[in-house]
């Protein structure tokens, strides 16, 4: 349905929702999973409508597959703002 950054922001929007968010990044977003390449595979698929826009970690390695993923959003889908929080709508890619 939806992915955030880092687990903690996944569960509290799983836990608002019922419904299932990606933790993209593991525990605080710095974890090489999902990769870019995987992730652009479950939203070619529709297994991911929604992206939530938000902090990203870097691990001690150089990891940087969940700003990468971020950055990718950010520069193909469109945004909106509800309640402080930016949504990214990964049903309609941008032209």
């Amino acid at each position: 349905m939806a992915a955030a950054i880092g687990s903690q922001s996944a569960a509290g929007y799983q836990l608002a929702t019922g419904d299932p968010v990606m933790a993209v990044g593991g525990f605080n977003g710095s974890d090489p999973s999902p990769t870019l390449a995987e992730f652009q595979q479950y939203v070619a698929a529709g297994d991911i409508h929604w992206f939530v826009g938000g902090s990203v970690g870097r691990s001690s390695s150089g990891s940087s597959s969940s700003a990468d993923i971020q950055d990718w959003v950010a520069q193909n889908y469109p945004a909106s703002t509800v309640d402080g929080v930016t949504l990214y709508d990964l049903s309609r890619r941008i032209d």
